[in-house]
């Protein structure tokens, strides 16, 4: 389908519209029949419940607990509600306006709600009406499944809307700027301990190899075996987060069976070969460098913290924000990918210790990485303002009268001075005085700005104050 961005302030078309509304759910919808429609027509299966078993398949695809024959299954696969975010976001970015009114973004978040909702209704009418053919179906708790379709679609659509009005809407809230930073940090962060434990998981499968290849064997034909390796691939993402609260410190369970760094309980697990992964009693030395894991993850948000110097507070202000944020974002993820699974008991992560030990490693290694890499800067040095030009001593400068270069003091006294008479005769000075004549000044095109006030000149005695005569020397030598 051809991306179709909208113009910064055109409103989306009513097409546009019905196709965030029903386009990622019908598409979900057809590839859940067509998978369902072929496993049921290799097991020689009556289509009877057809549309029951597809209504509750497209229900579990958006982590609604379903029930078969008594036994709820209330730990999902993530894959799927991960592709109907992704689906929801993607196509609510692309009718989104920049510049859009909100009253068209209301629109615009409603269809993307509102369609959902309408098939969710659907879903459970013809689980019911199921039901009442196939007695091991039930009908799951339709608060349940309005709410976790709701979730799914409107974190879609909280995604799609933020990626274009961010620009615009970050200003309006008034956030200070180190707190928006901070979430890129923690995505990071987040995404570095989830590809890590990915890492982990799958050097763990080859070396469990031989058991991964009993658990493809319980079933010989080839559609049995694809549909293990799709449903292995379904729960990747649930066993990925266990291991990674194995990295942090925690620990994962299926039923009895316990698994951390430190120790391991055995028990039942289901036949399910991405489970070949998890540690075996007695646990080896090697299973506690998984802890490595944590500590890279700690660097990398710590290098994103770093990446804009801030002062000490802020910096770690920032970091702690950022880890957080990413705690809580897997916390979450691992209470969605947590249930029930029939008999085996509750599945999951230990959720007490997941999110603090998710924070401790984010924060403690990242404000050493903070500090290492230069994350932290001097507060600015007070800043000297020039001295304003009336306060210095114009006895040389621009702003002196050109009428006056290399007098110290001007020669043109203030007549309003009482002190200085009206008008004096002119004195010629001696060689060895220091007074120079002022030399007169050509008229200039543009009147020169005032000089500042300066003090009038002392008064200069008369030079035969000066001159001594031998009389009185004479007399002086008497006395």
């Amino acid at each position: 389908m051809e991306d179709r961005v909208p113009s910064a302030t055109g409103s989306p078309q009513p097409r546009d519209l019905v196709r965030v509304a029903f386009g990622p759910s019908l598409v979900a919808l057809v590839v859940i029949a067509a998978v369902v429609l072929v496993q049921l027509v290799v097991a020689n299966s009556e289509l009877t419940g057809t549309l029951g078993a597809v209504a509750s398949v497209w229900l579990a695809a958006h982590l609604v607990p379903i029930s078969i024959g008594g036994q709820q299954i209330g730990v999902l696969p993530l894959a799927p509600a991960a592709l109907m975010i992704w689906a929801t976001a993607r196509s609510v970015a692309q009718i989104t306006p920049p510049q859009g009114s909100w009253f068209v973004i209301r629109w615009i978040v409603a269809s993307a709600l509102g369609g959902p909702l309408f098939l969710t209704a659907l879903a459970l009418a013809v689980v019911h009406d199921a039901a009442s053919v196939i007695t091991e179906l039930q009908t799951p708790n339709a608060l349940a499944a309005f709410s976790a379709v709701l979730a799914v679609h409107g974190l879609g659509a909280l995604i799609g809307v933020g990626r274009r009005v961010r620009a615009r809407l970050l200003p309006t809230l008034g956030l200070p700027g180190w707190l928006t930073d901070a979430v890129r940090p923690a995505m990071i962060g987040a995404a570095a301990l989830v590809s890590l434990s990915g890492v982990v998981v799958a050097a763990s499968l080859v070396v469990h190899w031989s058991t991964m290849h009993e658990l493809f064997g319980i079933t010989d034909s080839f559609f049995g075996q694809l549909s293990l390796s799709l449903l292995s691939l379904l729960y990747l993402p649930n066993v990925v987060l266990g291991a990674a609260a194995v990295a942090v410190g925690s620990s994962a369970h299926i039923g009895f069976a316990t698994f951390s760094s430190f120790t391991v309980f055995g028990g039942d697990i289901p036949a399910l070969p991405i489970l070949a992964a998890v540690p075996t009693p007695p646990l080896g030395p090697v299973w506690v460098g998984l802890l490595i894991v944590g500590a890279a993850s700690g660097v990398a948000i710590g290098q994103q913290c770093a990446r804009r110097p801030l002062p000490l507070p802020l910096a770690f202000a920032k970091l702690a924000v950022a880890s957080l944020l990413a705690a809580a974002g897997l916390a979450l993820l691992a209470w969605a990918g947590s249930g029930q699974l029939g008999n085996f008991g509750h599945v999951g992560v230990d959720q007490a210790t997941f999110a603090p030990g998710a924070f401790f490693w984010f924060f403690s290694i990242g404000a050493v990485t903070v500090v290492m890499a230069g994350g932290i800067s001097r507060r600015p040095a007070p800043v000297v303002r020039p001295v304003p030009a009336a306060d210095v001593d114009t006895d040389v400068g621009e702003d002196s009268d050109p009428g006056t270069e290399g007098a110290s003091v001007s020669e043109d006294p203030d007549e309003s001075d009482p002190e200085w008479p009206g008008e004096t005769a002119e004195v010629e000075p001696e060689p060895d005085t220091d007074i120079e004549s002022e030399p007169e000044s050509e008229p200039e095109p543009a009147p020169a700005p005032p000089p500042p006030p300066v003090k009038p000149a002392p008064e200069v005695e008369d030079v035969e104050d000066l001159m001594f005569v031998d009389a009185d020397i004479e007399t002086d030598g008497a006395g």
